[in-house]
């Protein structure tokens, strides 16, 4: 996939200065190098994905999905826009899982929606994936 290199990162994450960091240098070297550069914890691995749903970028949430919960395809609502990430809570649980809070809002037909989810993460030989999450 090719990400844009400039343009404010889709997640919503700052520098140190609070000011908002690039797509390129924040969530789209995870997106367009994932085999390379594979998120660090689950927290971004949440916030990559999320810019995956933005984006429409199939490929990217199918690969960070873990197999044993994973579809066997994604579909994308047409028309829903996507407007914004907030990651309440990230709790590393051991080594290997943990689990991240947010609200993700988006549009649908001028109607506003907020998916609020507790998505649980597993590693596994370096990598994180996404098992599965409970709506609040």
């Amino acid at each position: 996939m090719s990400v844009p290199a400039d343009g404010p990162c889709h997640c919503g994450r700052n520098d140190a200065r609070g000011r908002p960091l690039s797509l390129a240098r924040c969530c789209g070297r995870f997106l367009s190098e994932l085999e390379a550069t594979p998120a660090p914890d689950a927290g971004s691995l949440m916030r990559s994905r999320y810019c995956a749903f933005v984006l429409e970028d199939a490929g990217y949430l199918l690969a960070t999905w873990h197999p044993s919960t994973r579809p066997p395809e994604i579909g994308f609502e047409p028309g829903l826009k996507w407007l914004g990430l907030e990651v309440r809570d990230e709790r590393q649980l051991d080594s290997s899982h943990a689990e991240v809070e947010f609200i993700a809002r988006s549009r649908l037909g001028g109607r506003g929606q907020r998916l609020h989810e507790r998505s649980r993460f597993v590693c596994e030989d370096g990598r994180w994936y996404y098992v599965d999450g409970d709506m609040r």
